[in-house]
């Protein structure tokens, strides 16, 4: 099954605050921020900061990178040929790390993964999206926009 992604970072090359993945069917949606770091970069703590628990109740969940990648392992888990499409790429450079939990170790991701980086032209997640600047809502954005104007 193909998962949109969509992460939010503090500013260019910054820390990551939030990932969601959004399946192509089905609402079995993956939500969670992180710890927010010392220092926000002024973009960010305007545009990104006021949105980030703008989903739905029960969905959002601070956790610790270590749980985020337990988390993300755990959603992908059932199953065996997941694809994850973004349209960014330090969605994916975030994404990959954060399944990286220490040296050597990395989170229990025993199946094959593929990445798809997508040229979204004509696409916009501040234009498109219910709530721009919010990872799960800029990745069901993406998703609509991908299966109306890109599924194969």
């Amino acid at each position: 099954m193909r998962y949109f992604l969509d992460t939010e970072f503090n500013g260019f090359g910054g820390t990551l605050i939030s990932v969601a993945l959004v399946p192509e069917d089905g609402d079995q949606e993956l939500y969670f921020s992180l710890p927010l770091p010392g220092e926000i970069e002024p973009w960010v703590a305007s545009n990104v900061i006021p949105y980030l628990r703008h989903v739905p109740p029960g969905i959002d969940h601070e956790l610790g990178r270590e749980e985020g990648a337990d988390m993300v392992a755990a959603y992908l888990a059932g199953d065996s040929d997941p694809v994850i499409i973004a349209d960014w790429p330090e969605d994916l450079a975030h994404f990959c790390a954060l399944l990286v939990k220490g040296p050597g170790q990395m989170a229990g991701v025993d199946f094959g993964l593929r990445l798809e980086l997508i040229n979204a032209a004509g696409f916009s997640a501040a234009a498109n999206s219910r709530v721009p600047h919010n990872a799960l809502h800029d990745a069901r954005a993406l998703r609509d926009f991908y299966m109306a104007y890109r599924a194969d």
